[in-house]
C-alpha cells in the first residue's frame, strides 16, 4: 500500500485511501518519495523479522518512529502517528522474541542487492514514469521513458517534461529509488564480514582422530574434511557434525561423525546452532540408521532420497553374462592402447600431482566445481595420502595438452578397508568408457591395495526408476518414472542409475532430514547451491588459476556423478 501510494496517483483518492492513510507519505513529491522509500525498506526488513532476525528488529524499531514522524511533519496525519506507534508496541513487547544471530555473509550480498534493487528499480521507474499520461508532454517513446529513469535513478532530470507539480513528484520518487539502491548496496558492501565458517585446523585433526576409529562406519564419513564446512562436536568430544549454511539453510552431509553413542549430544549442539542463528535445519546424505537417529533426537522427519552404489571386492567380477557389456568395453578399450595405473596419493610425487589437478580443472565440464556432501573438493593434499587416484594413459597417440593423461579417478578413505568415489573426469577427446576402464582396474587392484569394498555414486530416485520399469508397475509409479526420465534430459538421473547398475553394486538407501514439507523446496535450493548447480561465481576466464589444491571438486560420470 505505502509504495501504491507513491506510485499511483489514483490510488490516493480511491476507496483504499482510508486504509492507505496509516503509511507514510501521501501528498507532494517528498512525501511520494518517502513513501516509496520506507516501503521498499519494509518490505527488505520482512524476512528477517519472520525469521526473528535481532537487526532486522532493531531497523524495524527504528523505521516505525521515523514513519509516525514523518507521517505527523509531513502529512498532519494523527491516525497515521498512532498506527505507527501500535505497530511498534508489540514489537518491543515481544523483543526477547527476536534473539536470532546473523547469517554468515560476503561482499557477494552487496553485488546482488544492487543487481536486484536496480533492476526492481528500473521497472518500478518506468510504472511511475508512465502513470501520469494526462500530464505528459507529448508522447515519448520506451527509449525515452527508459533513459528518463536512468537519469531519474542518478539524481538528474531525463528528456520527459509533465505539466504541474507532477514533474517534481516523479523526480523525487525516481531520485529515492536510487538513493535507496545505493545506499544499501553502500552498506552490504561495507559493513563488517562474517563470512561462512570454515574448518580450522584442530577441527580437522580432532575428525581425523575421530575417522581413525569410526570411519568404517559411513561411506562419506571422510568427506566431512572438506574445507568449506563448519563443525559441531558433542560436549564429550566423541562425535561431530560438520555442516554449511546456504540461504539460511544449514545443511549437514551424510552421518555424524564418531561413536553412535555420543551422536544425540553432537545433534542437540547442531540444533542448538540453527535455533541460535534461525537456520532451517537439514540433512542430506544420510544413512538409513542416521536417519533413525536424527529423527529420533529432533523430531525432524525423513525421506528417501536415492540409493548409494557399493560394491564388495569379493563378489565383482567381470565373467558371466550380465557383466558382458562392461567386460567387451575394457577390452576394446585396452586393444586401443590404454593402460592404468591405481595407487594411493603418498605413492605419487608432486610434478605428477600438479599435472593431474591440471588436467581435471581443463576437464572440468561447467563453469563452477560442483560437490558438497559427496565431494572431498581437493586432491593431493599431503594430509591425504590414504587416498586412492586411477589414471588411464595412452603413450602412443595424440600427446595433447595433458600430455598421455586421458582420464582420473579419485576415492577417498572408507574406514581401513574400504574406499569411496570422490571425483571422476576425462578428456572429451579420449575414447568413451574411461571411467568404466578406471572403475575395472581399481576394483581388480584392490586386493594388493587392501581394499575390500568400493562406494561408487550416489543415484537419485533409483528405486522409482527400477520399480517403474519392471513388468506389472501401476500407473502412479510409472508417472513418477516418467517424469524422472523427463528431467534426467538436465539432471543425471537416469543415466547415473544405469552406469551404476553395470556393476552390479548392493544398493544402500541414503535420505534427506528436514522439519516440515514446506522446508523442502528452501532445501531443494539450498542443496542445489551447495553442490554447485546453481552459482554466483565468476565465469571460469575471469577466475585465477590456483596455485594449490582447489577448494571444492566434484565428481562426474561423464560428467558430474558423485555432486549430481
Amino acid at each position: 500500500m505505502d509504495i501504491a501510494a507513491g506510485v499511483f496517483p489514483r490510488f490516493r483518492h480511491s476507496r483504499m485511501h482510508t486504509l492507505a492513510e496509516v503509511l507514510p507519505g501521501e501528498l507532494g513529491p517528498f512525501a511520494a518519495a518517502l513513501s516509496l522509500s520506507t516501503g521498499l525498506l519494509l518490505l527488505l526488513l520482512a524476512h528477517g523479522l519472520r525469521r526473528r532476525k535481532r537487526r532486522a528488529w532493531r531497523a524495524a524499531v527504528g523505521l516505525l518512529p521515523a514513519g509516525a514522524l514523518a507521517q505527523f511533519t509531513y502529512r498532519h496525519s494523527l491516525v497515521g502517528v498512532i498506527i505507527s506507534l501500535a505497530l511498534l508496541a508489540p514489537l518491543l513487547r515481544h523483543r526477547d522474541e527476536f534473539t536470532a544471530l546473523p547469517d554468515p555473509r560476503s561482499r557477494w550480498r552487496a553485488l546482488a542487492n544492487f543487481v536486484l534493487m536496480g533492476a526492481g528499480s528500473l521497472v518500478l521507474g518506468l510504472v511511475i514514469v508512465s502513470v501520469h499520461p494526462h500530464h505528459m508532454v507529448g508522447d515519448p517513446s520506451l527509449a525515452d521513458r527508459i533513459e528518463h529513469v536512468l537519469y531519474g535513478l542518478f539524481g538528474l532530470v531525463g528528456p520527459l517534461d509533465y505539466t504541474g507539480p507532477t514533474s517534481s513528484t516523479v523526480t523525487f520518487s525516481l531520485g529515492a529509488l536510487g538513493l535507496l539502491t545505493a545506499v544499501t548496496t553502500i552498506y552490504l558492501a561495507f559493513r563488517p564480514e562474517h563470512p561462512a565458517a570454515r574448518l580450522s585446523e584442530d577441527d580437522e585433526t580432532r575428525l581425523r582422530a575421530l575417522l581413525d576409529k569410526h570411519g568404517g562406519r559411513d561411506s562419506l564419513g571422510h568427506f566431512a574434511l572438506r574445507r568449506d564446512k563448519a563443525v559441531v562436536f558433542s560436549p564429550s568430544g566423541k562425535a561431530a557434525v560438520t555442516y554449511r549454511v546456504v540461504s539460511g539453510v544449514m545443511l549437514a552431509g551424510g552421518d555424524p561423525i564418531g561413536d553412535v553413542e555420543a551422536w544425540p549430544g553432537a545433534i542437540e549442539r547442531f540444533m542448538d546452532e540453527a535455533t541460535a542463528h534461525s537456520w532451517t535445519p537439514a540433512v542430506m546424505g544420510c544413512s538409513e540408521t542416521g536417519g533413525e537417529v536424527w529423527t529420533r533426537e529432533t523430531g525432524l522427519d525423513a525421506l528417501e532420497l536415492g540409493d548409494e552404489a557399493v560394491v564388495e571386492v569379493a563378489d565383482f567380477s567381470l565373467a558371466g553374462r550380465a557383466m558382458r557389456n562392461v567386460r567387451q568395453m575394457v577390452k576394446r578399450i585396452e586393444r586401443a592402447g590404454y593402460e592404468t595405473r591405481v595407487r594411493r596419493i603418498r605413492d605419487l610425487d608432486e610434478g605428477e600431482l600438479d599435472r593431474i589437478r591440471a588436467a581435471a580443472e581443463d576437464w572440468r565440464g561447467t563453469d563452477t566445481e560442483r560437490g558438497f556432501s559427496m565431494a572431498l573438493g581437493r586432491i593431493g593434499d599431503p594430509a591425504d595420502g590414504d587416498c586412492l587416484i586411477a589414471t588411464a594413459h595412452k603413450a602412443d597417440g595424440d600427446p595433447g595438452p595433458s600430455g598421455d593423461l586421458k582420464a582420473v579417478l579419485h576415492f577417498v578413505p572408507w574406514g581401513a578397508d574400504g574406499v569411496s568415489l570422490d571425483l571422476m573426469r576425462r578428456d572429451r577427446s579420449a575414447d568413451p568408457g574411461m571411467n568404466e576402464l578406471l572403475i575395472v582396474a581399481a576394483l581388480q587392484a584392490a586386493p594388493r591395495l587392501g581394499i575390500t569394498r568400493f562406494s561408487l555414486n550416489f543415484a537419485m530416485f533409483r528405486a522409482a526408476l527400477a520399480r517403474g520399469e519392471k513388468i506389472g508397475a501401476g500407473p502412479v509409479l510409472r508417472i513418477w518414472r516418467g517424469l524422472l526420465v523427463f528431467l534426467s534430459r538436465w539432471f543425471q538421473i537416469e543415466s547415473l542409475y544405469k552406469f551404476n547398475a553395470k556393476f552390479r553394486p548392493c544398493w544402500e538407501p541414503r535420505f534427506v532430514v528436514y522439519r516440515t514439507s514446506r522446508d523442502l523446496p528452501r532445501i531443494g535450493l539450498a542443496a542445489l547451491q551447495a553442490e554447485g548447480f546453481v552459482s554466483l561465481a565468476l565465469p571460469r576466464v575471469l577466475r585465477r588459476r590456483p596455485k594449490a589444491p582447489r577448494p571444492c571438486a566434484h565428481a562426474p560420470a561423464e560428467r558430474d556423478v558423485r555432486a549430481a
